[in-house]
């Protein structure tokens, strides 16, 4: 669960409102993950109610409620840093399902398949390095946009692989 994660690794920083939260988040992030600020005080609700988090006793000059982090928070939030993320527990990755059916389907073109979403991925490739190039938010932004070109990366060799592999079986 990322995002009630993520707030706990924020609020550990000190108190914070939710709209402090969203914008730091997406900072963060380098903004490629946009938070909704209801699912942001959604996810405080839930926090709260697990005893994670709490309110302070007072609002802050603007009237917005700051939240702190708990013990119970601190706790499981280094939990989760402390628990490496498998593969299994990552969502389906569709381009592969996509591909596999492609293949079984006998009468889909693959290799256009494939080329459309090479042509696409470098499309993104091209979009990311220009954002990193551009990055203003510091390193937590830099890391999450080189994850994101290595993941490019990766999958446009993934695609070369299959197309080598389509082309034996020919």
């Amino acid at each position: 669960m990322p995002v009630r994660h993520g707030l706990l690794a924020l609020l550990s920083g000190g108190p914070r409102h939710g709209y402090q939260l969203r914008l730091e988040f997406e900072a963060s992030t380098g903004a490629t993950w946009p938070l909704n600020i209801g699912q942001v005080y959604t996810t405080l609700s839930r926090l709260e109610r697990d005893g994670l988090v709490a309110p302070a006793a007072e609002s802050d000059e603007q009237g917005r409620v700051v939240y702190t982090i708990t013990a119970a928070g601190r706790e499981e939030m280094e939990r989760w840093f402390s628990t490496p993320v498998v593969q299994s527990d990552r969502p389906r990755d569709e381009l592969v399902v996509k591909l596999a059916m492609a293949v079984a389907a006998k009468e889909v073109d693959v290799s256009e398949v494939i080329h459309l979403q090479r042509t696409a991925t470098m499309r993104t490739l091209q979009q990311l390095t220009r954002a990193k190039r551009a990055a203003t938010e510091g390193v937590a932004q830099r890391l999450v946009l080189d994850s994101m070109i290595f993941q490019a990366e990766a999958e446009q060799r993934w695609l070369d692989h299959c197309e080598s592999v389509l082309k034996e079986e020919r």
